[in-house]
């Protein structure tokens, strides 16, 4: 009897053991990674409209001066588009004079920083692979360094982005290529996949990322009443159901509702 019990004891503090071990995890900190970080674009970051996310004007499409272009390990061939990233200078490394230390700033990846193979990674050729590097937006590079050092040593997390409003969709293209910027997405950022469906059909139809935030369909859908279905690299999945009116033409951005949270 008195051995049962003492099992059954050891079973009950070996389950609190596990639980907590479980809990820590769960509640353990993001780690930060390390990154070199350079500016572009101009004191208004005017410069860096457009861009290889294809977002076009980041003034209206509610990006503004807090984003970055990223080095090929980090833009992943578009699919990183629309992630944000907190950055801070890393004072371990960094020069004091050229860090603002105890700041950090969160950016939009909106372009890619292609590489140099021209110059050294560790002289000029800064989005080299492997390297993963961050030129930013003046204004926002300025958050954390001085403007006379050029590159820092900086400390990066992703985290999930804020956005104001819903997820708006920007369809271009002609009769037969359909192709659709998302933009302003919350929560991961980015989109891992990408349906339509239009109002004479029941079917979803898959649509694939043409380049950055943009994704096509080959199907002729002009005009016709459109709902589109997002999963995001979190695995969220969003319907947005008859979101393009009928009569819409090439050209018009449609704003939702709906949010990723």
């Amino acid at each position: 009897m008195a051995r049962a019990r003492a099992q059954a004891i050891a079973v009950v503090l070996l389950t609190l053991v596990y639980c907590g071990c479980a809990m820590a995890a769960d509640k353990a900190p993001v780690k930060w990674l390390r990154a070199h970080a350079t500016f572009y674009g101009g004191a208004d970051a005017s410069d860096t409209m457009g861009g290889a996310c294809g977002y076009g004007n980041l003034y209206s499409a509610g990006y503004g001066t807090r984003t970055a272009a990223l080095s090929t390990v980090l833009f992943n061939d578009g699919a990183a588009c629309g992630q944000c990233y907190k950055i801070a200078c890393d004072r371990k490394l960094a020069d004091p004079m050229w860090c603002r230390p105890g700041v950090s700033v969160t950016v939009t990846a909106t372009n890619f920083c292609p590489p140099n193979n021209a110059l050294p990674s560790d002289n000029g050729g800064w989005c080299n692979p492997p390297r993963p590097h961050f030129d930013m937006a003046q204004p926002a590079w300025e958050k954390i360094g001085v403007y006379k050092g050029g590159i820092i040593p900086v400390m990066y997390q992703r985290v999930p982005c804020v956005k104001k409003g819903g997820v708006r969709f920007k369809i271009d293209g002609h009769d037969y290529f359909n192709l659709v910027t998302v933009m302003n997405i919350a929560a991961a950022g980015s989109i891992k996949s990408m349906d339509v469906k239009s109002s004479d059909s029941n079917d979803w139809m898959t649509m694939s990322r043409n380049w950055g935030a943009n994704w096509h369909s080959l199907a002729n859908l002009t005009g016709k009443i459109l709902s589109f279905r997002l999963t995001d690299t979190d695995g969220r999945t969003l319907e947005f159901n008859n979101i393009v009116p009928g009569g819409w033409k090439f050209g018009q951005t449609f704003a939702s509702k709906q949010q990723f949270k």
